[in-house]
């Protein structure tokens, strides 16, 4: 028993200097220091008090000027007390007029039943004082039931008998653009050759051939014409899931689930260059329009930004907290997009090697990312819907809302219809203008495939904007065009 108290003690003991010993240490940060004359007193508290109500300091001018009519009024009071002067009440005025209501049956109306409306000089005054000030140049439109008073601003203002002495801002609803005829769009061609999931395509920037990466760890060069195999590059040894082709230079760069880039001499059909950093799987690729810069995203949650001549990495962009899904890469600020399976957008300055802006609109990871060709806007998909964005600043335009399933990828192309692709085989087009959907549609699987398998992974226009190329987890290529018998009703 005497243990156990005597350790009670010396623990109380040490709890108790250490509490002291803190007090000590953080006293002068979070303690304000004791003010012993009046004077430093009242002017604490006056500077506190400054802070806390320096917007309601001073009174309204409306406010002001009621004050300043009451005492006028209580010194007119004062000197007629004072003086004993008598006060002339002006008579009130009768204002006769027609009697509301019809004449009812076997009566008839005169001076003697008509409608008296007594008037005096005060009521008059008070309803004077009720209406507000009216600039000259505004205009005044009398309903019958409002008084409306358009200002020189856009915003109407509206007067009703109701809010007398009140003025209800009320904003006009914006109107949506009416959406663009599109015609419906169908398959084209199915190309078969991968013995893996189709996980990237790119196309060439002269529009003859295009470029598809797959599981099966090889890259596939197609004719776009007649959808003949031209090539097979090997040399990646895990499933490769990024592709961009060069528009200055003869190069193809690749990305795979083994950790390499690689940079494909197209006049040699070899391997020139490796570009080595990446922790882990490397999922998206992106050229920057106009300088000799690489950009990747993978699995270790960092966007890496490559010189492309000297293999060197420039930036590694941290950040996120999940898989770096997509990355872009434009010539206008700014001008590296990364999007996330954390759920978040990152728009980076590429000069600073540092974040501009987050965009935690999404509730669920950010799989594909689109820019407008000619719009200086974007879009991003996730399950839960897909959201159109304005540069610079990432400004939220509006949702797209209707494909209910995990899209992986976006394309847009430069008659303004985007193309989202889901992995359950479910194809949407939309229109940009107006976010409408104008078709859906729903993949058909190669015969043979699983269920699971009708997935679409990725896609891309050509350089026309009049085929879709789609890669599927089915193991084919599909190339998809708008339906030229399609003709709008509306127009005739």
């Amino acid at each position: 028993m005497v243990n156990k108290t005597s350790d009670k003690k010396q623990l109380e003991e040490l709890v108790r200097n250490s509490i002291k010993r803190t007090r000590s240490l953080f006293k002068s940060e979070h303690e304000h220091p004791l003010l012993e004359d009046e004077e430093s007193q009242r002017v604490c508290l006056a500077s506190k008090i400054r802070d806390e109500y320096k917007d309601f300091y001073e009174l309204p001018q409306c406010v002001i000027n009621q004050q300043q009519k009451q005492q006028q009024k209580a010194k007119k009071q004062k000197i007629i007390a004072t003086t004993g002067k008598t006060v002339v009440v002006k008579e009130k005025t009768v204002i006769k007029g027609p009697h509301p209501y019809p004449n009812a049956p076997g009566t008839t109306l005169d001076d003697s039943n008509a409608v008296k409306i007594n008037i005096s000089d005060s009521s008059i005054q008070k309803t004077l004082e009720t209406i507000p000030n009216i600039n000259e140049s505004d205009t005044i439109q009398r309903n019958s039931t409002s008084l409306t008073v358009f200002h020189q601003e856009t915003t109407p203002v509206y007067k009703t008998a109701s809010s007398s002495s009140s003025l209800i801002r009320i904003k006009k609803a914006k109107k949506a653009p009416k959406p663009e005829w599109h015609a419906p769009w169908k398959l084209m061609r199915v190309i078969s050759g991968h013995l893996g999931w189709v996980r990237c395509v790119a196309v060439d920037p002269s529009n003859e051939w295009f470029a598809t990466g797959a599981g099966d760890r090889i890259i596939k060069i197609w004719d776009l014409a007649s959808g003949t195999l031209k090539l097979s590059l090997t040399g990646h040894i895990s499933a490769v899931r990024g592709l961009c082709i060069s528009s200055r230079h003869p190069y193809l760069f690749s990305a795979g689930e083994d950790k390499q880039i690689k940079c494909w001499d197209l006049e040699q059909n070899k391997v020139i260059r490796h570009y080595h950093g990446h922790l882990s799987a490397v999922y998206s690729l992106a050229l920057h329009p106009t300088l000799d810069i690489l950009v990747s995203g993978g699995r270790d949650s960092t966007a890496r930004v490559w010189d492309m001549r000297t293999k060197s990495q420039i930036f590694a962009f941290t950040g996120h907290n999940s898989t770096v899904s997509d990355v872009k890469c434009q010539a206008a600020d700014p001008q590296v997009l990364t999007a996330s399976m954390d759920s978040t957008i990152r728009l980076w300055d590429l000069a600073a090697g540092k974040t501009m802006t987050t965009l935690t609109h999404h509730k669920k990871s950010v799989r594909s990312l689109a820019l407008h060709p000619v719009e200086f806007s974007f879009a991003s998909a996730s399950p839960d819907n897909i959201k159109k964005w304005n540069f610079p600043e990432g400004n939220f335009v509006q949702n797209l809302e209707g494909h209910n399933a995990i899209v992986n990828t976006l394309s847009i192309n430069h008659d303004n219809v985007l193309f989202s692709g889901g992995d359950n085989g479910s194809m949407y087009f939309w229109d940009w203008k107006s976010g409408y959907n104008f078709q859906k549609m729903e993949t058909t699987a190669q015969p043979g495939s699983l269920d699971s398998e009708a997935g679409i992974l990725c896609s891309t226009f050509d350089q026309t904007g009049t085929r879709l190329i789609t890669g599927e987890a089915d193991k084919t290529i599909k190339i998809w065009k708008e339906d030229e018998n399609a003709y709008n009703d509306r127009d005739n």
